[in-house]
C-alpha cells in the first residue's frame, strides 16, 4: 500500500466506523428522538476511532501524509438557518461526527437568521467548539458571510484552514470533511440526496432522481450541480474572490463563478454527498424546495 493510500484508507474506516457507533449504538445521527447535544459520548466515540485507526486527537500533531490535508492546520464549517430548531439537532451532531474523523480542530458556526422558533436556546448544547450568531438579514448569502466573518473574527489569519459550509435542513456523512481535505483542490463540490419523498408522489421523485442524475456534465465529464449544503473550499482563494455575496439565492453559484474566473482549481465529487430535505416550504426564493415545487407543478400537469 502507497503511503498516501494508507491515510485515506484510514480515513474511510473512520468514517464508516464513526458511521456505526455514533449513528447506530450512540443514536445521535440516525434516531431523532435521541436527547440533544451528548457532546460527551461523541468525544468518546472519537477516542475509540482515533485509538484504532492511530488518528491524532483534536490539538495533536496530525498523523495523516502532509499532501492528505495539504498544510490545513483547522477547519470551520458554517450552518445557515432560518426557524429550524427541529432540524438543527441532527444536522449539528452530523458535523460533529465529521469533525471526529478529522485530525486537525474542527469549529462549527451557526448562522441564525431572522428565527423566531427558539433556535437560539440551541447554544450552548454542543460544547465550545458550537458558536450561535444571530442575524435578521433574510437573505442565505448574507447568511453565509457572517458566518465565515464570525470565523475569522474567532481565528484570525485563515491562510491554513479549509472552510465548508452545508445548511441546516441537511445531514452530511462523517467523511464529509476528511473527504473534501484529501482531494487537494481550492474548492470540492459535492452533490445531494433526499432520503424522505413523503411530502410528494413517487413520479415526483422518479422525475427528480433522473433529471439530477442525467444532468448536464461539463468539459472532463464532471457533474455541474452546486448546493450550497455540500461545498468546501480554501479559506484563502475564498477571502481573495471577496466571499459570499448578499444574494436571496444562488449565493453558492455565484461563489463557484468567481473561483472559476479566478483560476482556482475546482472539484466536482460525486461520491461526497449529503442528505437533504425535500420539504415544500422554500427559504430561499429560488433554492432547491421552490424547484421541487415546479416539478410537483410538472409532473401534476403531464397527468391531467
Amino acid at each position: 500500500m502507497s503511503a498516501d493510500a494508507a491515510p485515506r484508507n484510514a480515513s474511510r474506516n473512520c468514517a464508516q466506523l464513526a458511521d456505526k457507533f455514533v449513528g447506530a449504538s450512540v443514536g445521535v445521527i440516525v434516531d431523532r428522538s435521541y436527547p440533544a447535544a451528548r457532546v460527551g459520548n461523541l468525544a468518546d466515540v472519537g477516542c475509540v476511532i482515533c485509538h484504532l485507526f492511530k488518528l491524532p486527537r483534536k490539538g495533536q500533531p496530525a498523523a495523516m501524509s502532509a499532501p492528505a490535508l495539504r498544510g490545513y492546520d483547522r477547519a470551520v464549517v458554517v450552518v445557515p438557518a432560518h426557524n429550524e430548531k427541529a432540524s438543527l439537532p441532527v444536522c449539528l451532531r452530523a458535523v460533529l461526527t465529521a469533525g471526529l474523523c478529522v485530525p486537525i480542530p474542527v469549529s462549527i458556526v451557526v448562522v441564525l437568521d431572522a428565527s423566531d422558533d427558539d433556535s437560539a436556546k440551541l447554544a450552548g448544547e454542543y460544547g465550545p467548539d458550537v458558536h450561535f450568531v444571530s442575524v435578521e438579514a433574510h437573505n442565505v448569502g448574507a447568511a453565509r458571510a457572517v458566518g465565515f466573518g464570525q470565523a475569522h473574527s474567532l481565528h484570525g489569519d485563515d491562510e491554513e484552514c479549509w472552510y465548508a459550509t452545508t445548511d441546516a435542513d441537511s445531514r452530511v456523512d462523517p467523511g464529509w470533511l476528511i473527504h473534501q481535505l484529501e482531494i487537494g483542490t481550492d474548492m470540492v463540490l459535492g452533490v445531494v440526496r433526499v432520503a424522505n419523498w413523503h411530502r410528494h408522489s413517487a413520479d415526483v421523485a422518479d422525475r427528480y432522481v433522473q433529471a439530477y442524475e442525467t444532468g448536464p456534465l461539463d468539459h472532463d465529464g464532471n457533474h455541474e450541480h452546486v448546493h450550497g449544503a455540500n461545498m468546501g473550499f480554501s479559506a484563502r482563494a475564498y477571502w481573495r474572490v471577496g466571499g459570499f455575496r448578499t444574494l436571496s439565492s444562488g449565493e453558492d453559484v455565484d461563489l463557484v463563478e468567481r473561483f472559476e474566473a479566478a483560476g482556482y482549481s475546482i472539484h466536482r465529487d460525486t461520491e461526497l454527498s449529503v442528505i437533504t430535505s425535500a420539504r415544500t416550504q422554500a427559504r430561499a426564493p429560488h433554492g432547491f424546495a421552490q424547484y421541487l415545487r415546479q416539478l410537483g407543478r410538472s409532473v401534476a400537469g403531464d397527468c391531467a
